[in-house]
């Protein structure tokens, strides 16, 4: 049993609450400490002493008028530090524009208007976070206490209704019940697979066992992928709470946390609310009673993007080398130290009491039939608010792209949303969506008919001058760098297909390179020994469909219709803007610029080395780079 019931605590925790007049939150998440937040946290603290404001930076009886917070990542990425003060928000707050904000807003109750989001597409100005776009537009059931609540405080996730439903489960429900109310929800896998979550529980109860495992698979490492490691840093009881409940539901008595090592203040979140847990009791032996018992461990893993499958991370754990196996067996016959494991991602455990808490019919009220609930984007690349979005399973591309992320932006950061290229979803697992896309559902159905798939929720935006090519190089570069290097076809087929699409961003590619490739590109799919194989060349293969006419322009024109492969462009000289100064004669390190003084400049393509110094070296803007 707990030393004080979870009713009690929360009890105590609104009792005191009770006296506080106004609230303070700053983001706290790994964004906004990049952006300073720390330093503004600071000087709040400096400003407020300063005015004489009593305030706390920690819920207790003893606290009065002013409590003062760091929260998690609140989403809103591209405009941190973010800084609210009861309900107004304020976004890219400094250090020095706190003194400001306890003068005016905190001492006199005044609005900021210059530190409030302005809206670029209508001009308005939000004063509260309902009033911007960016979160009406979303369905916030996963994030809605992160940003909110202070994820170092056990006891304000408790007063929010933390460790009840895990509670009722222990105490009044029956390992089949647990599993088959998951089952009835639809909830699948946030990981990736997709596979329903339930069933994955199911499956691992009914193995005969003494010693069960439940591991959480935190090891995030697609690039510009952020969901897991957000929650994490803004709800670490939440990951704790879905994963007692999956411990109950399939009889374990263990579990370990798999986080990767760059993450740094999610690992020592998760440590410290393991700990907090633990002091209250709601970790241990004899869970809430229930004759149960239950301990989280945390386990650094080295970065090793291979170890986010499954039996590359169960390896990982063991002491082994982070390579997959064949399957099955499966884990739910043969884990973690050959016991029955179950292993679910950050996000999808997160869910689980949210699940149970809002009943099985309610939830999968919201999403599609076949992909039920809410899912987490992170959303980067060329769009007006980058960031930490949810909305319901089967929101369209276009709804999240232009409602919720403010539209595709130009090279310069202006709102266009006729510049929207293409979106790379899945990460490099994934698939590409161009134009045609904008309206089909992010659901797990929708998205493999598309030839693409949620995967873990990358969403990375593209807009008119990204040159396709190189961006299924950039990721095949990737998965090729992080291949285990175990199975043939994805240890010596990435990289023959990485040489290709060298060959072709670097103009030496040919007709038949562009045949090799496709053909490579579908054998490394259909043998390689695990998802990380399989998967690695989807962006060659859909870029290939869908922007053939790119590939064949670097090969068969050897020019980059974006202009962005540096081996293809051709520098020349406008004869109506050169002055004939010879600055980029000068510049030049091979001679390839000839003219007399006062008279335009010409450029040798055949000496130039394309190195840019004449173009950075023109103060006239006479030297161009044309595709």
């Amino acid at each position: 049993m707990p030393n004080k019931e979870i009713e009690q605590i929360a009890k105590e925790y609104n009792e005191a609450y009770k006296n506080i007049t106004k609230r303070v939150v700053i983001c706290g998440g790994t964004g906004c400490i990049a952006g300073g937040s720390l330093k503004v946290y600071d000087a709040f603290k400096a400003e407020m002493k300063k005015h004489n404001l009593n305030f706390c930076v920690e819920i207790s009886k003893g606290c009065r008028e002013n409590y003062l917070s760091l929260s998690g990542c609140r989403g809103f990425c591209a405009q941190g530090p973010l800084v609210s003060v009861g309900d107004i928000f304020y976004t890219k707050v400094k250090p020095e524009d706190v003194a400001e904000i306890v003068e005016k807003t905190m001492v006199k109750g005044e609005v900021i208007d210059r530190l409030l989001y302005h809206n670029p597409a209508t001009g308005q100005k939000a004063k509260t976070v309902n009033d911007i776009p960016f979160y009406a537009k979303q369905e916030r059931i996963l994030l809605h206490d992160c940003g909110r609540i202070n994820p170092e405080d056990i006891n304000e996730y408790i007063a929010h209704g933390g460790y009840a439903q895990a509670k009722r489960i222990y105490t009044t429900m029956t390992p089949e019940q647990v599993c088959k109310e998951m089952l009835d929800s639809g909830l699948r896998g946030r990981g990736g697979a997709g596979f329903p979550t339930g069933k994955k529980w199911e499956f691992t109860r009914i193995e005969k066992g003494e010693k069960k495992y439940v591991i959480c698979n935190a090891d995030e490492g697609d690039p510009g992928a952020f969901m897991d490691r957000s929650v994490m840093e803004g709800n670490p009881n939440a990951v704790l709470e879905g994963m007692m409940i999956a411990a109950y539901a399939i009889g374990a008595d263990e579990g370990y946390v798999y986080v990767r090592m760059e993450y740094p203040l999610a690992i020592q979140r998760i440590r410290k609310a393991i700990a907090q847990a633990e002091e209250k009791g709601i970790l241990g032996k004899n869970v809430f009673g229930s004759g149960k018992n239950f301990k989280i461990n945390v386990m650094e893993g080295a970065g090793a993007f291979v170890c986010g499958e499954e039996t590359a991370l169960i390896a990982s754990v063991e002491g082994k080398r982070g390579m997959p196996r064949i399957k099955p067996p499966f884990p739910a016959h043969k884990g973690l130290f050959g016991k029955p494991t179950v292993i679910n991602n950050v996000e999808t455990l997160a869910l689980v009491a949210k699940v149970f808490e809002m009943g099985a019919e309610k939830f999968k009220k919201i999403g599609t039939p076949t992909s039920t609930g809410t899912k987490t984007f992170a959303v980067t690349g060329h769009v007006a608010n980058t960031g930490l979005v949810e909305v319901p399973m089967g929101t369209t591309l276009s709804q999240v792209i232009n409602d919720v992320a403010g539209g595709t932006t130009n090279s310069d950061g202006t709102v266009n949303p006729s510049a929207f290229k293409a979106a790379q979803i899945g990460g490099p697992s994934g698939g590409c969506l161009t134009k045609e896309h904008l309206n089909v559902p992010l659901d797990y159905d929708s998205l493999k008919a598309a030839g693409a798939m949620v995967g873990s929720g990358g969403l990375v935006i593209m807009n008119d001058k990204t040159c396709m090519v190189n961006v299924a190089r950039f990721f095949l570069e990737f998965t090729q760098r992080e291949s285990c290097g175990k199975c043939v076809p994805c240890r010596e087929g990435t990289d023959q297909m990485l040489k290709m699409l060298n060959d072709i961003v670097e103009g030496r590619g040919t007709m038949e390179t562009l045949t090799k490739l496709e053909e490579l590109a579908k054998a490394v799919q259909k043998t390689s020994l695990c998802a990380l194989g399989k998967t690695a060349p989807n962006p060659v293969l859909s870029t290939l469909k869908h922007f053939k006419d790119e590939y064949l322009a670097h090969v068969v024109e050897k020019r980059c219709p974006a202009g962005v492969c540096k081996a293809l462009a051709r520098y020349e000289i406008d004869a109506a803007k050169c002055k004939g100064c010879g600055m980029c004669k000068r510049a030049c390190p091979v001679q390839a610029i000839s003219g007399a003084v006062g008279k335009p400049h010409q450029i040798d393509p055949n000496k130039c080395v394309k190195c840019g110094n004449c173009k950075s070296t023109c103060k006239f803007g006479a030297v161009t780079v044309r595709a």
